[in-house]
């Protein structure tokens, strides 16, 4: 995965492969650390845990907002509820919002996205 400005990135969305040891498994490749899976790519996301979830964290998705209805979010071994002033955010911008587990949410990602639905995720990688 390379990308524009030293993010990393890949331009397009592919299925979860395998998940563990601190990455994922996609597309015949291996990435260290948590995932975005967005309408323009899969991206390297800088959010190790839960604690870290912000509007800034969640900054590439608002930017791709109009491409999205459900954001998958998945928070490690265990869901979390996200901050009000975060779900609001995505209310203001009319993503729906599911978190469950990394595991829970790689493998919805992958049926929603077999589906061709307009879904984006949101993984931490757990060990």
């Amino acid at each position: 995965m390379t990308g524009e400005g030293g993010r990393r990135f890949l331009p397009q969305r592919l299925p979860i492969d395998g998940y563990g040891a601190g990455g994922f498994r996609f597309g015949d490749m291996s990435h260290r650390g948590s995932l975005l899976g967005l309408p323009s790519g899969m991206h390297a996301w800088a959010v190790a845990g839960p604690a870290e979830f912000s509007e800034a964290a969640f900054g590439p998705v608002f930017e791709e907002a109009a491409a999205i209805d459900i954001l998958l979010i998945g928070a490690g071994r265990d869901p979390v509820v996200l901050a009000e002033a975060l779900r609001w955010r995505f209310r203001d911008v009319r993503i729906s919002v599911d978190v469950m587990t990394t595991s829970a949410a790689a493998m919805t990602w992958n049926v929603l996205l077999a589906e061709d639905r307009r879904v984006a995720a949101a993984l931490i990688a757990v060990p």
